[in-house]
């Protein structure tokens, strides 16, 4: 018998606005809303609903940068714009929830709006607002920021192997946007795992990821796939009453800071 791998963390991903680019790091601290600068920037329209790769996929061409604490946006033919919190406030909208946001205060949103072709606006979740995540998954008071529904997104370099070797052409990691990925489990083994200790830190799993067409979107060119890949191979054997799934969303019960190489420890299963 060979020796057994370790599980461990393979690579960490912040996104500091919601749908953008986002920058592979190699250490993390983690706050009350989840990893530092992870989506406490997101792009609505002029209702104030939230914009993603879903409707406009050459999204995914704006980079982002954390220069001295700051998130700076480069966006094509339009150039690099910091994003500056202003003093208006506005009611925005994500998912099924309703919260108070900062709009940006300098030439980040025009320049945008002129990219895109639309009326888009980035508005930041400052300390003030607390957007509950979903009671009925956890039953703390916990916050999150514009991500979806939770804090953080863990993913298996494995699970991604199986379903590369599924597809005539293998995507890689970005097409999911996770915040944490483990190596060394078994593909899908993260499907039964309740409480993992990563380094120092505890998380726990809370809810199975459900995908959608975002994840046929290339990183590099923003260009959707005609022939809806990798979504459509992943259906074809993760499919679930929810959705189709990829990745765990977790919460963290503990702050600090991730590293890369972090050991990674299994603490609970769902069936324990």
């Amino acid at each position: 018998m060979g020796e057994e791998t370790e599980v461990q963390v393979h690579a960490l991903f912040i996104y500091p606005v919601k749908s953008l680019a986002g920058i592979e790091v190699s250490e993390v601290a983690l706050d009350d809303f989840g990893m530092v600068h992870d989506r406490r920037w997101m792009i609505v329209d002029g209702s104030g609903r939230f914009v993603t790769q879903r409707d406009y996929p050459q999204l995914a061409r704006i980079t982002t940068a954390v220069e001295a604490g700051a998130v700076n946006i480069r966006i094509p033919e339009q150039g690099v714009f910091p994003l500056i919190p202003g003093d208006e406030t506005l009611q925005v909208v994500v998912w099924r929830d309703q919260v108070t946001a900062v709009a940006e205060a300098g030439g980040a949103s025009r320049a945008l709006s002129e990219y895109c072709g639309e009326f888009f606006r980035f508005v930041y979740m400052p300390q003030s607002t607390f957007r509950r995540i979903d009671p009925v998954r956890v039953a703390d008071s916990r916050r999150v920021g514009f991500a979806d529904g939770f804090p953080l997104l863990v993913a298996s370099t494995a699970s991604l192997d199986d379903l590369n070797g599924r597809l005539t052409a293998p995507v890689d990691m970005r097409r999911f946007r996770p915040n944490i990925v483990i190596a060394g489990a078994e593909p899908w083994a993260e499907d039964n795992w309740s409480v993992l200790e990563v380094g120092a830190l505890r998380l726990r799993l809370v809810k199975p990821c459900s995908r959608c067409v975002m994840t046929t979107v290339d990183p590099d060119t923003g260009v959707k796939a005609a022939d809806m890949q990798p979504l459509r191979t992943l259906g074809q054997f993760r499919r679930t009453a929810d959705g189709v799934m990829f990745g765990v969303n977790a919460v963290h019960d503990t702050r600090g800071l991730l590293t890369l190489g972090d050991p990674v420890t299994i603490i609970s299963l769902e069936s324990d």
